[in-house]
């Protein structure tokens, strides 16, 4: 999600080839043997594979909208910030929505791990509308597709929780035009079809 968003923000025009996951083309496998998406394969044939990566790909050719460059903060603690939620609130996120993925495992015990980061998160998005500044930047849409996950596990305990800054700043994301374009539906990708073009 957060590599389409990047790339959809850049205009940089694409070949996507949607995948599903437990049938997996071997033209995906041969480019990323790691067998996870999103895989990227650029003209010159480098391959990206991890969706932050995909997202400097993107943004450093085009940047319209300054994702890169914060209105409040840095570039640095930008990447900071993501470096928290791809590790530790991803690592509960994972417990939290799939434990029984993982041995014992209670999911309440990870959601209530991470309550004081999204509540860190809230404090910020009470001061400003976004996490760096009155615009969007990269940290919003790199953390957004996570919290979005762990919102929806329990949309109820998320809602009950007092995080209006936080509430507001997904659920605006959530019905942004950039969010509806990345969240069209395409047809699987089989070996010998074109891709869509993206964005």
């Amino acid at each position: 999600m957060r590599a389409r968003l990047a790339i959809a923000a850049s205009a940089r025009p694409c070949e996507l080839r949607e995948v599903v996951l437990r049938n997996k083309p071997q033209a995906m496998l041969t480019a990323s043997p790691k067998g996870t998406v999103p895989v990227l394969i650029d003209t010159d044939g480098k391959v990206v594979d991890q969706s932050l990566d995909i997202m400097f790909w993107a943004l450093e050719q085009n940047d319209p909208g300054l994702w890169l460059t914060p209105q409040q903060g840095t570039l640095q603690a930008m990447q900071a910030l993501i470096g928290e939620c791809d590790g530790p609130f991803k690592h509960a996120l994972d417990r939290y929505k799939y434990p029984q993925r993982y041995d014992d495992v209670n999911g309440t015990d990870y959601r209530d791990s991470v309550v004081s980061w999204l509540a860190d998160l809230d404090k910020r998005l009470t001061a400003s509308d976004y996490l760096f500044g009155n615009r969007p930047a990269l940290a919003d849409m790199a953390i957004a597709p996570f919290v979005r996950q762990f919102a929806h596990t329990d949309k109820d305990w998320f809602l009950a929780q007092p995080w209006a800054g936080l509430t507001r700043w997904l659920q605006a994301w959530m019905q942004s035009d950039l969010f509806e374009r990345i969240m069209h539906k395409y047809p699987p990708w089989q070996e010998g079809m074109p891709g869509q073009a993206f964005p």
